[in-house]
Protein backbone atom coordinates (compact mmCIF):
# COMPACT_ATOMS: atom_id res chain seq x y z
CA UNK A 1 0.00 0.00 0.00
CA UNK A 2 1.36 3.46 -0.42
CA UNK A 3 2.25 5.93 2.12
CA UNK A 4 0.46 8.78 0.60
CA UNK A 5 -1.94 9.67 -2.43
CA UNK A 6 -3.63 12.02 -4.19
CA UNK A 7 -6.33 10.41 -5.96
CA UNK A 8 -9.54 9.89 -5.21
CA UNK A 9 -12.86 7.68 -6.88
CA UNK A 10 -15.95 9.13 -6.55
CA UNK A 11 -19.10 6.83 -5.57
CA UNK A 12 -22.60 7.33 -3.97
CA UNK A 13 -21.91 7.77 -0.59
CA UNK A 14 -24.80 4.89 -0.13
CA UNK A 15 -22.22 2.37 -2.35
CA UNK A 16 -19.14 3.84 -0.19
CA UNK A 17 -21.41 2.78 3.31
CA UNK A 18 -21.71 -0.97 1.69
CA UNK A 19 -17.88 -0.95 1.12
CA UNK A 20 -17.59 -0.36 4.53
CA UNK A 21 -19.68 -2.46 5.86
CA UNK A 22 -17.96 -5.18 3.99
CA UNK A 23 -21.33 -6.19 2.12
CA UNK A 24 -20.00 -5.53 -0.82
CA UNK A 25 -16.58 -5.92 -2.46
CA UNK A 26 -17.21 -4.72 -6.10
CA UNK A 27 -18.37 -1.65 -7.35
CA UNK A 28 -20.23 -1.81 -11.43
CA UNK A 29 -18.73 1.39 -12.70
CA UNK A 30 -19.16 3.34 -16.42
CA UNK A 31 -17.98 6.87 -15.58
CA UNK A 32 -19.08 9.92 -15.79
CA UNK A 33 -19.99 12.13 -18.21
CA UNK A 34 -16.71 13.82 -18.38
CA UNK A 35 -14.99 10.54 -18.15
CA UNK A 36 -17.03 9.45 -21.90
CA UNK A 37 -14.72 11.59 -24.26
CA UNK A 38 -11.59 8.97 -23.59
CA UNK A 39 -14.22 6.28 -21.58
CA UNK A 40 -14.03 5.12 -18.57
CA UNK A 41 -10.75 3.44 -17.06
CA UNK A 42 -9.35 2.16 -14.03
CA UNK A 43 -6.11 3.95 -14.24
CA UNK A 44 -4.79 3.69 -10.48
CA UNK A 45 -4.64 0.28 -8.74
CA UNK A 46 -5.07 2.56 -5.11
CA UNK A 47 -7.17 5.53 -4.19
CA UNK A 48 -9.71 7.48 -1.42
CA UNK A 49 -13.42 6.70 -2.13
CA UNK A 50 -14.71 10.50 -2.60
CA UNK A 51 -18.32 10.08 -1.45
CA UNK A 52 -20.88 11.94 -3.59
CA UNK A 53 -24.36 12.79 -2.71
CA UNK A 54 -25.80 13.66 -6.30
CA UNK A 55 -27.91 11.28 -8.37
CA UNK A 56 -28.32 9.21 -5.53
CA UNK A 57 -31.64 7.49 -5.84
CA UNK A 58 -33.25 4.96 -3.80
CA UNK A 59 -35.42 3.41 -6.81
CA UNK A 60 -32.00 2.57 -8.12
CA UNK A 61 -30.90 0.55 -4.89
CA UNK A 62 -32.15 -2.79 -3.87
CA UNK A 63 -34.58 -2.98 -0.94
CA UNK A 64 -31.82 -3.92 1.34
CA UNK A 65 -29.63 -0.66 0.73
CA UNK A 66 -32.44 1.42 0.52
CA UNK A 67 -32.82 2.55 4.17
CA UNK A 68 -29.33 3.61 4.50
CA UNK A 69 -29.78 6.47 1.79
CA UNK A 70 -31.55 8.59 4.30
CA UNK A 71 -28.69 7.73 7.38
CA UNK A 72 -26.28 8.70 4.60
CA UNK A 73 -27.31 11.70 4.11
CA UNK A 74 -27.69 12.79 7.76
CA UNK A 75 -24.24 11.67 7.64
CA UNK A 76 -23.34 14.00 5.06
CA UNK A 77 -20.19 16.56 5.62
CA UNK A 78 -21.31 20.34 6.46
CA UNK A 79 -21.55 22.65 2.75
CA UNK A 80 -18.24 23.01 1.24
CA UNK A 81 -16.30 19.83 3.03
CA UNK A 82 -15.33 16.24 1.51
CA UNK A 83 -15.02 13.42 4.03
CA UNK A 84 -12.80 10.64 2.68
CA UNK A 85 -12.75 7.76 5.51
CA UNK A 86 -12.33 4.81 3.06
CA UNK A 87 -9.46 3.76 1.10
CA UNK A 88 -8.60 1.10 -1.62
CA UNK A 89 -7.01 -1.22 -3.41
CA UNK A 90 -7.43 -2.46 -7.06
CA UNK A 91 -8.00 -6.57 -6.75
CA UNK A 92 -9.13 -6.92 -10.21
CA UNK A 93 -10.60 -5.41 -12.73
CA UNK A 94 -12.99 -7.18 -15.97
CA UNK A 95 -14.87 -5.15 -18.43
CA UNK A 96 -18.31 -6.91 -19.08
CA UNK A 97 -20.04 -6.80 -22.31
CA UNK A 98 -22.87 -8.97 -21.82
CA UNK A 99 -25.81 -7.66 -20.17
CA UNK A 100 -26.68 -11.51 -19.04
CA UNK A 101 -22.97 -11.70 -17.35
CA UNK A 102 -24.49 -9.07 -14.83
CA UNK A 103 -27.37 -10.89 -13.63
CA UNK A 104 -25.22 -13.31 -11.97
CA UNK A 105 -23.81 -10.63 -9.66
CA UNK A 106 -27.12 -9.71 -8.00
CA UNK A 107 -27.03 -9.95 -4.29
CA UNK A 108 -23.17 -9.12 -4.30
CA UNK A 109 -23.66 -5.44 -4.88
CA UNK A 110 -26.42 -2.49 -3.52
CA UNK A 111 -27.56 -1.37 -7.23
CA UNK A 112 -31.03 -2.44 -8.42
CA UNK A 113 -31.41 -4.47 -11.77
CA UNK A 114 -32.70 -1.37 -13.78
CA UNK A 115 -29.86 0.70 -12.44
CA UNK A 116 -27.20 -1.48 -13.49
CA UNK A 117 -29.16 -2.41 -17.09
CA UNK A 118 -29.37 1.74 -17.58
CA UNK A 119 -25.46 1.88 -16.75
CA UNK A 120 -24.81 -1.05 -19.52
CA UNK A 121 -26.58 0.83 -22.01
CA UNK A 122 -25.90 3.78 -21.14
CA UNK A 123 -24.26 5.52 -24.69
CA UNK A 124 -22.10 2.37 -25.67
CA UNK A 125 -23.14 -1.26 -23.83
CA UNK A 126 -20.61 -2.33 -21.28
CA UNK A 127 -19.58 -2.13 -17.02
CA UNK A 128 -16.57 -2.39 -15.54
CA UNK A 129 -16.65 -4.82 -12.68
CA UNK A 130 -13.95 -3.75 -10.06
CA UNK A 131 -13.05 -5.89 -7.29
CA UNK A 132 -11.89 -3.75 -4.32
CA UNK A 133 -10.00 -4.13 -0.50
CA UNK A 134 -11.34 -1.43 1.13
CA UNK A 135 -9.72 -0.42 4.41
CA UNK A 136 -10.93 1.83 6.96
CA UNK A 137 -9.14 5.07 7.83
CA UNK A 138 -9.00 5.02 11.45
CA UNK A 139 -9.15 8.96 11.27
CA UNK A 140 -11.30 9.99 8.12
CA UNK A 141 -9.88 13.40 6.34
CA UNK A 142 -12.17 16.20 5.82
CA UNK A 143 -10.90 18.57 3.72
CA UNK A 144 -12.50 21.54 2.24
CA UNK A 145 -14.63 20.81 -1.30
CA UNK A 146 -12.98 22.43 -4.20
CA UNK A 147 -14.63 23.92 -7.27
CA UNK A 148 -12.39 21.62 -9.36
CA UNK A 149 -13.70 18.08 -7.40
CA UNK A 150 -17.20 19.11 -9.07
CA UNK A 151 -19.05 17.58 -11.88
CA UNK A 152 -19.51 13.98 -13.65
CA UNK A 153 -16.29 12.54 -13.31
CA UNK A 154 -15.06 9.70 -11.89
CA UNK A 155 -11.39 10.16 -10.86
CA UNK A 156 -10.60 13.58 -9.02
CA UNK A 157 -6.85 14.35 -8.43
CA UNK A 158 -6.57 16.27 -4.53
CA UNK A 159 -5.48 19.20 -4.18
CA UNK A 160 -2.48 17.33 -2.19
CA UNK A 161 -1.13 13.97 -1.53
CA UNK A 162 -2.58 13.30 1.52
CA UNK A 163 -1.28 10.26 4.29
CA UNK A 164 -2.50 6.39 4.01
CA UNK A 165 -1.83 6.04 7.43
CA UNK A 166 -3.44 4.22 10.32
CA UNK A 167 -5.95 2.33 8.20
CA UNK A 168 -7.36 -1.38 9.13
CA UNK A 169 -9.38 -3.47 6.23
CA UNK A 170 -13.28 -3.89 6.78
CA UNK A 171 -13.20 -7.64 5.57
CA UNK A 172 -10.62 -10.14 7.62
CA UNK A 173 -8.65 -12.00 5.01
CA UNK A 174 -10.94 -14.76 5.06
CA UNK A 175 -14.17 -12.69 4.33
CA UNK A 176 -12.57 -10.82 1.46
CA UNK A 177 -11.16 -14.20 -0.18
CA UNK A 178 -14.95 -15.51 0.11
CA UNK A 179 -16.11 -12.45 -1.16
CA UNK A 180 -14.01 -11.90 -4.34
CA UNK A 181 -14.63 -14.90 -4.82
CA UNK A 182 -18.63 -15.23 -5.17
CA UNK A 183 -18.02 -12.62 -7.62
CA UNK A 184 -15.11 -14.01 -9.92
CA UNK A 185 -17.16 -17.82 -9.74
CA UNK A 186 -20.16 -15.86 -11.04
CA UNK A 187 -18.46 -13.78 -14.39
CA UNK A 188 -16.89 -17.20 -14.60
CA UNK A 189 -19.77 -19.50 -14.56
CA UNK A 190 -21.11 -17.02 -17.00
CA UNK A 191 -18.18 -17.69 -19.56
CA UNK A 192 -18.37 -21.51 -19.34
CA UNK A 193 -22.01 -21.70 -20.30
Amino acid sequence: MLTTNDIALKEWAVICRELEAGRQVVLLRKGGIRDQSRGFSVDHAEFFLFPTYVHENEHELTGAARPLLAEVERAAPAAGQVRLGLYAEVDHVTEVQDLEVLRRLDGLHALAWPAVEGRFHYRRPGLHVITLRVHRLLRPLTLPSLARYDGCRSWVPLEMPLAVAGTEPVLNEQAFVRRVTAVREALAETARE
